[in-house]
Formats: structure tokens, C-alpha cells, sequence
């Protein structure tokens, strides 16, 4: 319906109102198959660590591998911003599909690199092409996915980024044993394998549909219409009525100007960005801090040769993975506040008791990463809720450049700083200093513990539009 420029849609009510089937699944496979690349980047680029120092063409220091690390996060920052604009204003369908091509180029050029600095230049462009995928594929998984099964989806698909570690894991072992491959071609073909992933992740994600809530917003009414009802086709007759309650009236526009998406963080919704900000800079730090120099802490303080360093990634990527898919259900039931907090504040207890069974030199390089399993099993869907409180508590005209925001602050100040750091810690081979860093990202998460019990929004079963009201409200 509509009246004077007015339009009064049931789309959002339509797509809350349908039961999970197979539609649901493909998104999910198509779409959240990006933090399994993300996860393959990040493992290949720690674990080939000793390789790029060996290299011919390379020799980095660790200080070095470090800042190639902080290189393909400062590229995740810069396309999350740029693309999370592009997001918001062109759609969720065309991003989708420009940032993995950016993506599968680039870190094709990353394995064909003739020496460090056109190394570091592909890291970054394979980081801008992640950093927008984040915003396109968060905000398209929440626009097509139930309230009911919002949150654990959510953090399933972010805690997906394991697999692909340990998919990472895996292919840097073979690549990387010289008896099978010559240590200098062999993290070259690893690049190269994610590059022939994202080519078919390309292909796999022809049949998504645009987002039918940007549709309705940006006025293509009739195009959201014939969408959802392409939707509602796959799950056959009988279902229930939609929610009348839920109907919208809204006035579509083609943009949000950017002065709008500012003053909605910085007035109306400031609470909100002060606990987003909170998240995502905390668990940052202390992920990128650990993981970026995983196999560097293995090498120097424990002797892993690093050829074996996945061996040691693949029982962590699994306890990283198992946390949000055995926890998340707690999000949605027990409530955002509540799981939120305590992740955190568990995580960060937990790290401090690695970080000094560590330091006391107690632990070898198996039980090292026994105590790291325990401590990401619960930091892992603290991480994923980050990103499942910037994608949810925001309105849909600017869902993307939001996630990208807080996704560009919080890494910027918990992430591209941190391996470059804990890199010279390790370097300088005291296990003091490595500690005091476990430290400060261990109060990192203490302090979002507290915000998050305090402030976190309460969003669990609850459709997007009314954690949020969108933009365009009438």
C-alpha cells in the first residue's frame, strides 16, 4: 500500500514469520563462507610465519611477519569503511560480489609477490576486500534470517572463521613440508589456494537474492515484493499469516546522507555505539593479539618447527568454533546481556591465568594450547557477539557503514596495533613482557564485560525493525 510519497509494507513481518528450511541454509553457506576465508588468510598468514622468514624473496624478521599481519588489517579497516558506504547506498547484492573479486585478485597477487613490499600492498588489498565483505554479508544474513534464529545464527556464521583456520592449518602443513614441496613455492600455493576458493565462492552466490528490507526502504517496492514472494515460493503452501502488527509506513529515499548515519551514532543511538565500540575494540586486541602471533610464541619460546605449527592451530581452531555453536543458543534464551558479559569476563580471567602459567614457564607447547582451547572456547562467541551487536542494534539505512565503523575503530585501536607489538614482545624473547600484553588485553575484556552487563541491548527474538526503527519510519 501506499499514500503521498508513504508506503505501508508486511515485507519484514513476511520474512520473520517464515519456519527455517533450505533458502535459509544456502544463504548461510553462500554468504557466511567469508569468515571461513578470513580464517584461511589469517591462519596461512601465522603459519607460514618461518616460511616468509626462509624466504628468498622475503626475509622477514618477526617483527616483520608481524607487520604484514597489521598490513591485511589495516586493509580490513579501509573496505569495510569504503565498501560499508557502498553497501548502504548501491545494495547488499552488488557488494557482495565486488568485494570478493577484490578479494580472489588480490590475494592471488599476494602468492605471485616478488618481494616485501609488493607483499605488504597485496595483504592490504586482500584485507580491503574481507574488511567489505563484512559489511555486505553481516547485513545480508541479518535481513533474510528470523529474530527466533537470529543469534546463534549469527554467531555461528562468525565463528565459521575456524574452519577455516583449520583448513589453513592443514594446507600450511603440506605446503610447507619440504618433502613434499619446496618451502619457497609452498606458501606461495597457499595464497593462491584462496584465490581459487573465493573464484567459486563467486559462482555459489549467483542465486541470492537482494535483501528485500533494502528494497522496501530504498522504494523498489516492487522489487522486494516479487523477491519475497521468490522467497516464500521455496517453502510451499501453509504458511501462517504474517504478523499484521509488524507492518511498516515508511518513506523511501535512495540515501541516508552521511550527516543523518553521524548524528544517529553520535545522539540518538550514542549508548549504543559506546557498548559497539567497547566490544569490537576489546576483542580485537586480544584476538589479533594472540592468534597474529600464535606460531611466533610455538617457534621461539617452545622450538615448534614451523612446519608443524598447524598441528598445533587445528585443536585450537576446533575449541574456537565449538564455543559459539555450543553457547550460542544461550544468546537467544538466557539474552544478549547476560552472555555477553560473561563471555567476556571469562575470557579475560581465563587469559590471565595462561598468560601466567606462561610466564612461570609451566607449560610446554601442548599445553599451551590445551590453556588457549579453554580460554577461546568462550572468547570466540564473545567476539562473534561484537559483531552481532553492531549488525543488529542499528537501523537497516545504515546497518553496513555501522558494522563498518565499529568494525574500522575497534580494530583500528585493538588490531592492526597488536601483532606489530606483540611481535617485538616475542622478539625480545622475555616472557615477561609477552605476559604483561596477555594482561592488559585480558583488562581489555573486563572493562566490555562491564559495559556490556550494564548497557547491552536487549535485541534477543526480536524482529530488526523493533530493536531498531528504521530511518524512513513515517
Amino acid at each position: 500500500m501506499s499514500e503521498a510519497g508513504e508506503i505501508v509494507t508486511l515485507v519484514p513481518a513476511r520474512l520473520e514469520r517464515l519456519p527455517w528450511g533450505r533458502f535459509h541454509l544456502l544463504v548461510v553457506a553462500a554468504l557466511g563462507i567469508t569468515w571461513i576465508l578470513d580464517g584461511l588468510e589469517v591462519t596461512l598468514a601465522g603459519s607460514i610465519a618461518g616460511a616468509l622468514k626462509q624466504s628468498k624473496a622475503l626475509h622477514f624478521s618477526d617483527a616483520e611477519v608481524g607487520a604484514a599481519g597489521s598490513a591485511y588489517l589495516l586493509g580490513a579497516v579501509t573496505g569495510a569503511l569504503f565498501f560499508g558506504w557502498l553497501t548502504d547506498r548501491l545494495g547488499r547484492k552488488k557488494l557482495f560480489f565486488i568485494t570478493i573479486v577484490v578479494y580472489l585478485v588480490a590475494t592471488a597477487m599476494t602468492g605471485l609477490a616478488w618481494d616485501g613490499f609488493a607483499f605488504y600492498a597485496f595483504r592490504f588489498l586482500t584485507g580491503c576486500g574481507i574488511g567489505g565483505e563484512y559489511s555486505a554479508i553481516n547485513s545480508t544474513i541479518q535481513e533474510l534470517i528470523p529474530a527466533r534464529y537470529r543469534g546463534h545464527l549469527d554467531l555461528i556464521v562468525n565463528g565459521s572463521f575456524w574452519i577455516g583456520a583449520a583448513a589453513g592449518a592443514l594446507v600450511a602443513v603440506a605446503l610447507l613440508n619440504p618433502a613434499l614441496i619446496d618451502p619457497e613455492w609452498g606458501w606461495r600455493l597457499a595464497f593462491l589456494l584462496g584465490a581459487a576458493i573465493g573464484a567459486i565462492v563467486f559462482f555459489m552466490r549467483l542465486w541470492i537474492p537482494e535483501s528485500p528490507r533494502w528494497l522496501v526502504t530504498h522504494g523498489r517496492e516492487a522489487e522486494a515484493e516479487e523477491v519475497v514472494v521468490g522467497i516464500e515460493r521455496r517453502f510451499g503452501p501453509g504458511l501462517p499469516r504474517p504478523d499484521e502488527k509488524l507492518a511498516l509506513r515508511l518513506r523511501p529515499r535512495s540515501h541516508t546522507p552521511l550527516r543523518e548515519v553521524f548524528s544517529a551514532l553520535l545522539v540518538r543511538y550514542r549508548l549504543r555505539a559506546l557498548v559497539g565500540l567497547t566490544l569490537m575494540a576489546a576483542q580485537a586486541f586480544f584476538y589479533n593479539a594472540i592468534f597474529f602471533t600464535y606460531a611466533l610464541v610455538l617457534t621461539r619460546f617452545y622450538g615448534v618447527a614451523s612446519g608443524h605449527v598447524g598441528w598445533y592451530i587445528l585443536p585450537f581452531a576446533l575449541s574456537n568454533f565449538l564455543g559459539p555453536v555450543l553457547l550460542g543458543r544461550l544468546f537467544d534464551t538466557l539474552g544478549r546481556r547476560v552472555m555477553i558479559a560473561g563471555s567476556y569476563a571469562l575470557s579475560g580471567l581465563l587469559l590471565v591465568i595462561c598468560g601466567a602459567l606462561f610466564f612461570a614457564g609451566w607449560l610446554n607447547a601442548t599445553t599451551q594450547t590445551i590453556g588457549w582451547m579453554v580460554v577461546f572456547f568462550f572468547a570466540s562467541p564473545a567476539a562473534s557477539a561484537a559483531y552481532l551487536t553492531v549488525s543488529e542494534t542499528f537501523p537497516l539505512e545504515m546497518r553496513a557503514l555501522a558494522i563498518a565503523i565499529f568494525y574500522a575503530i575497534g580494530t583500528g585501536i585493538g588490531g592492526v596495533a597488536a601483532p606489530v607489538v606483540f611481535g617485538w614482545l616475542i622478539e625480545s624473547g622475555s616472557r615477561g613482557s609477552v605476559f604483561a600484553g596477555y594482561a592488559f588485553a585480558a583488562a581489555l575484556m573486563g572493562l566490555a564485560a562491564l559495559v556490556a552487563a550494564r548497557y547491552a541491548v536487549r535485541a534477543e527474538r526480536k524482529p530488526l525493525e523493533e530493536v531498531a526503527t528504521p530511518m524512513s519510519a513515517a
